[in-house]
């Protein structure tokens, strides 16, 4: 009677008297009607038995001719062995390989083959233990070695879209949470493991900050919620012994273009040559990336095309709001050239990057922000507190079920106002209700105004997704800004914008729909026609009409000491070009005296990785700027004089310590500030010597300007500090190669 109920053909036969068969039970399985449940601990092997006869009896018998089909599997799994062997676990749904043989493996939605694998061993398992065979036939579920490049999820041989193959379950991340490793764990060493982590579990999502790197230790973990990140945080002591901890979490944001947009990329340094005409339209919500090409195979060669294909799928473009995941974009090729002797694959690389970039730059874009949808089991006096929580949060709430003493409500809520709710729930319901959250998907965020400014992304100093183009003439190259790049194009694909008027309908429904989450920013800049010594010499003509204007409103600004030479190494560039640097002031300890006075704890919340170490443990926050100080102040030459804040210290004295050889520490005394600190000594300092201060104190600045010292903002200090670094790393690899070259000789 309860395998009746499943069909109601079945039904009927069944009250007049029919019995129903194992062919109809069979039938009924396999058309998902029917689902046998069986009890056991497999721990034990309590109920396995019973299992295997319940299959045995029911599955469907994998014909012969399953064998003699095309290769068709699906991986659903990859480990590693004891030994840390590869795994790739696949269930074959029609024909045969064999050892030694090629498995063509393919990524979901991709009609071609990624890659061409020997299989090493096959290997059928049962429990720990496992015995190899020479063929992996239709039906079975095997591991095999040798294949490197697949992953959960990816197809085998010629299997359809929606074939019968095993689904893999993704719940798609909406966090970000950086991971803080011990400091005895070499950072790259940690993103190789977790690399290994992330071909094991699907739901894995690691990245690395493509401005500091790993080096750095910017490595960040996309991740669902708390859960998750205790799981991974398992994994890890278990799998490699290291006891790592997360930082605060991020919403994950996205963008989207509002309306269509044609962006233009053009790489063309010294012997390359790539440009790049791309169209950017909104997709459908949810949808993703998708590329696409229009382009005769007349004006580009079609593996050309394909290239820029290829380029584009292979990174995260960013858009320009806050520095989010691009989505829900089409991204069509329309245009492009290249030359016959000097292209390479490379250039098209950076052409086409330069022209998604130039694209959402000129175009409006939209903030996206994950959505979940809950559902709230609660009693029923509690209906009202819990539709004005959700409404709290900026959400929308129904009554779904009220009858009289439970109540049903669902609703949906912008992941970031959702935070602990469910906690809350229990303890308002006095445990007595029940909270279910689900992935809704991304919609236009509903404070975006507020999330652009709290992250404060500026893309035209993102270095590592460019927007301007590279050009060549007279033989050298020179950079052109995104905002004046389209008269310099070679190519003219004739697309305009739509006008208004122009616009289907379902533009303007599209836009009528987005509109609170649209947001345009203007960028456009006038073209600057200004060389580089001009534009020196309009910023210092800028810095001396400062110090008139100051001397008019507060008195005389005292002579500072190589004030020339100290502006010089200031960064100079457009905007949108490349910053320039130069070579810092020969510095003569026996003849000046330059002093850098660096206020403590402003320029360590400045700086995002010091900032979050901060967090845990101040004092390690402390140490690592001084040994960064140290390493700074011994390559340029500068007096170098730290000072934290010690003022609330109850009958704390002032505290000078020399840290290493060189660098001079200060712990201000009770009721004495940094900036009062920094203040004093930049005054008498700067009569006789060339001081800078390092800060982002307003106030402090005015003092310091007034002061006769130079001012130099945290930001800028940072920018030092790389730039520093960098000159390091080239003149240590610079004495490598003459040593090296010393050697052979």
């Amino acid at each position: 009677e309860e395998v009746a109920v499943c069909d109601e053909t079945l039904l009927e036969q069944v009250l007049e008297g029919h019995i129903i068969s194992l062919e109809e039970m069979r039938g009924l399985f396999a058309q998902r009607k029917t689902f046998p449940v069986c009890y056991g601990a497999a721990l034990h092997r309590q109920g396995v038995p019973e299992l295997m006869a319940v299959i045995d009896a029911l599955a469907p018998e994998v014909p012969a001719s399953a064998n003699d089909a095309p290769l068709s599997g699906c991986v659903y799994r990859i480990t590693r062995d004891p030994d840390g062997t590869r795994l790739t676990w696949l269930k074959l749904t029609g024909g045969r390989f064999g050892v030694r043989g090629y498995l063509p493996v393919r990524r979901p939605g991709d009609a071609a083959v990624q890659e061409m694998d020997k299989v090493d061993q096959i290997r059928r398992y049962s429990g720990e233990r496992y015995e190899t065979l020479q063929e992996a036939c239709a039906g079975q579920i095997v591991a095999v070695t040798g294949i490197d490049h697949s992953r959960a999820g990816d197809l085998i041989g010629e299997t359809a879209e929606g074939g019968q193959v095993l689904p893999v379950l993704l719940t798609q991340p909406i966090l970000r949470r950086r991971i803080l490793a011990p400091e005895e764990v070499d950072p790259s060493v940690l993103l190789r493991a977790l690399r290994i982590l992330e071909e094991e579990e699907p739901a894995l999502s690691v990245e690395v900050s493509e401005e500091h790197g790993a080096q750095r230790g910017l490595i960040y973990a996309r991740v669902c919620g708390p859960v998750q990140t205790e799981i991974l945080q398992h994994l890890i002591r278990e799998r490699f012994g290291w006891e790592v901890d997360f930082g605060p979490e991020q919403i994950l944001y996205r963008e989207m273009v509002a309306e269509p947009v044609e962006g233009v990329g053009h790489f063309e340094p010294l012997r390359h040559y790539a440009e790049v005409h791309l169209l950017l339209e909104p997709g459908e919500p949810g949808s993703g990336l998708t590329f696409a090409t229009e382009v005769s195979a007349d004006q580009l060669a079609v593996h050309w095309q394909r290239l820029i294909l290829t380029n584009l799928a292979e990174r995260r473009h960013r858009g320009v709001l806050t520095g989010s995941e691009l989505t829900d974009t089409r991204i069509t090729v329309i245009g492009g050239r290249a030359h016959e002797k000097h292209t390479e694959g490379g250039d098209f690389r950076e052409a086409t990057w330069r022209a998604v970039r130039q694209g959402l730059m000129s175009a409006r874009s939209i903030l996206l922000e994950p959505v979940v949808e809950l559902r709230a089991e609660i009693p029923s006096a509690q209906v009202g507190r819990v539709l004005s929580d959700i409404q709290r949060r900026c959400g929308q709430a129904d009554i779904q079920m009220n009858d009289g003493s439970r109540a049903v409500v669902t609703g949906r809520v912008p992941a970031s106002e959702l935070g602990d709710y469910a906690q809350e729930l229990s303890g308002t319901t006095h445990g007595e209700g029940r909270l279910s959250v689900s992935l809704r998907g991304y919609e236009p965020c509903h404070n975006a105004e507020e999330v652009i400014r709290s992250m404060a992304y500026d893309p035209d100093t993102d270095l590592a997704q460019p927007a301007s183009s590279v050009f060549c003439s007279h033989g050298a190259g020179f950079i052109v800004p995104w905002d004046q790049v389209r008269s310099y194009m070679h190519v003219d694909t004739g697309w305009q914008p739509e006008t208004p008027d122009e616009r289907p309908e379902d533009a303007e429904a599209f836009l009528q729909k987005y509109g609170e989450g649209l947001r345009a920013v203007d960028r456009s800049q006038p073209e600057d026609t200004r060389d580089f010594k001009e534009r020196s010499r309009d910023f210092f003509r800028g810095e001396r009409e400062l110090e008139e204007i100051f001397a008019r409103t507060y008195g005389p600004v005292h002579n500072r000491a190589r004030e020339e030479e100290t502006r010089a190494k200031r960064v100079v560039h457009a905007p949108g070009t490349t910053p320039h640097y130069r070579k810092p002031v020969p510095f003569d300890p026996a003849k000046d005296k330059s002093y850098l006075l660096v206020d403590g704890y402003n320029v360590i919340h400045a700086d995002e990785t010091l900032r979050q170490l901060a967090e845990r443990d101040i004092k390690s926050a402390r140490d690592r700027l001084m040994d960064i100080l140290l390493n700074f102040q011994g390559y340029r030459g500068e007096i170098v004089i730290l000072v934290f804040d010690a003022y609330r210290v109850a009958g704390g004295t002032e505290r000078v310590f020399r840290y290493g050889d060189r660098l001079d520490v200060v712990f201000t005394r009770e009721a004495e500030t940094a900036d009062q600190y920094i203040e004093r000594t930049a005054h008498s300092l700067s009569r006789n010597s060339r001081v800078t201060v390092a800060t982002s104190d307003a106030v402090e600045q005015v003092i310091i300007f007034a002061g006769g010292a130079l001012r130099m903002s945290a930001q800028e200090f940072w920018a030092e500090i790389a730039h520093t670094e960098a000159q390091i790393r080239a003149e240590v690899e610079r004495i490598n190669i003459a040593v090296r070259n010393e050697s052979r000789k």
